[in-house]
């Protein structure tokens, strides 16, 4: 609630409004990107529903902080990751500032930075939380590879 100006009146219209279920949330957001055409996707609170929950594509997200120190070392790797993935179509890698967006489903929390999870594109409310493994390119190409529902690269023969 965002009034302009507050009295009783306007409280009653927003509880009415909310019971009827005619109250939108108010999602912090950065702008959307206009031009999101990278390796990595970049995602704001306004798009997560239509990139992360997308039932079309496996979604790698990291959620980071500007700030932190592991986030910027792992953002060539991740640049790293993205190009190495970028001509699989039911694939997506994805980032979000979660200091600047909300994150729009509960199942994605954020405890710490980065957290990152893979989104089952059958499972959107079940993603897998990449846990104890290194941030680098080897460890989170094998955990994409582990948890990808389509993918067309052909595995490379050892």
């Amino acid at each position: 609630m965002e009034p302009e100006e507050f009295d009783s009146d306007v409280l009653r219209q927003f509880v009415l409004a909310f019971k009827k279920g005619k109250l939108k949330p108010i999602v912090k957001s950065q702008p959307v990107p206009k031009n999101n055409k990278g390796p990595v996707k970049v995602v704001v609170g306004k798009t997560f529903d239509t990139i992360v929950m997308d039932p079309k594509n496996d979604v790698l997200i990291e959620f980071y902080a500007p700030w932190c120190g592991h986030c910027k070392k792992l953002e060539p790797v991740y640049t790293e990751l993205g190009k190495k993935y970028k001509n699989e179509k039911n694939l997506v890698i994805a980032k979000m500032d979660a200091t600047a967006n909300d994150v729009m489903s509960d199942r994605y929390k954020v405890e710490g930075f980065p957290t990152i999870y893979f989104a089952p594109r059958d499972k959107k409310n079940n993603p897998i939380k990449f846990e104890g493994g290194d941030r680098d390119l080897e460890h989170l190409s094998k955990f994409i590879e582990e948890h990808a529902t389509k993918l067309s690269r052909t595995k490379e023969e050892l």
